[in-house]
């Protein structure tokens, strides 16, 4: 299975989707009230696919970087730090489109969202690029986004900004602690600084220790805390709410493959 078919996979386990196998009833042979019924239907299923769209978009660059930002920054950090302008100016130029035509819903949404993921990028260059070696900045560095994402939070235009912001901090915070908890920040130096060859079999080793029963309680306890939160804001009539739904449970399912990775072929994690 591929990597982003496995994350799609785990994604849609978190929040417990079930594919939809509805057909539709061609509104040519119903009678008029029951075609404005079939309207509304329509444009109710229309709206449920927009925001699933949109949950599907916020995923996929919560996985990006895992497979496009970690090896762009460990070759050339300060380029993959500059991408986050075009990001940036995409995304603005898109909400600007989305105000001079009200009715294109998808730009609307789709410019915030950059917005917010550019943010998230420039954080994780700024820390992968030039501060790796000192985990305890991570999530400061990360948050350095944080007060304009808090007041973007109350606005309408930049709420999805703000929500996928927030959200992609929450799990980059969640499993920091995770790691700290688990004894596994305690090797994060010595396997960055450590030779390829070596790097391998450390990280395989601190991710053993992720399977003593106490680390291994402690990540099932953070794991279904952090999912049953993501299925209860899943079904939210905001779709802020369900867009930071699964930005959240993309890290949760981004995480699980981490370890995988880590246990059975930790060159390929991405970390070294």
């Amino acid at each position: 299975m591929r990597p982003l078919r496995l994350i799609t996979f785990l994604h849609n386990q978190v929040l417990g989707v079930r594919p939809n196998l509805a057909t539709r009833t061609p509104a040519q042979s119903l009678p008029a009230p029951q075609v404005l019924a079939l309207t509304a239907a329509e444009l109710g299923r229309w709206q449920l696919q927009h925001r699933d769209g949109l949950a599907t978009a916020a995923a996929l660059l919560v996985a990006l970087p895992v497979f496009l930002q970690a090896p762009w920054v460990r070759i050339h950090p300060f380029s993959a730090a500059l991408a986050t302008l075009p990001l940036l100016l995409l995304g603005l130029a898109l909400e600007r489109l989305a105000q001079q035509r009200p009715r294109s819903i998808g730009w609307s949404d789709a410019g915030p969202l950059l917005v917010g993921f550019s943010g998230s990028w420039l954080g994780g260059c700024l820390f992968w690029g030039w501060f790796r070696l000192h985990p305890l900045w991570h999530l400061p560095i990360e948050a350095f986004a944080l007060p304009l994402a808090l007041g973007g939070l109350w606005t309408r235009r930049w709420r999805m900004a703000a929500s996928f912001y927030l959200a992609s901090l929450l799990g980059t915070a969640c499993t920091d602690g995770v790691m700290a908890l688990t004894g596994v920040m305690g090797h994060w130096i010595a396997v960055l600084e450590a030779a390829p060859a070596d790097a391998a079999l450390r990280l395989q080793q601190a991710a053993q220790g992720v399977l003593e029963p106490l680390p291994l309680a402690v990540v099932s306890l953070a794991g279904t805390a952090l999912a049953a939160l993501c299925r209860r804001y899943w079904s939210h009539p905001d779709p802020a709410w369900r867009l930071a739904a699964s930005a959240l449970a993309t890290t949760l399912a981004v995480d699980g493959l981490f370890l995988a990775a880590a246990l059975w072929a930790p060159h390929l994690s991405g970390l070294i």
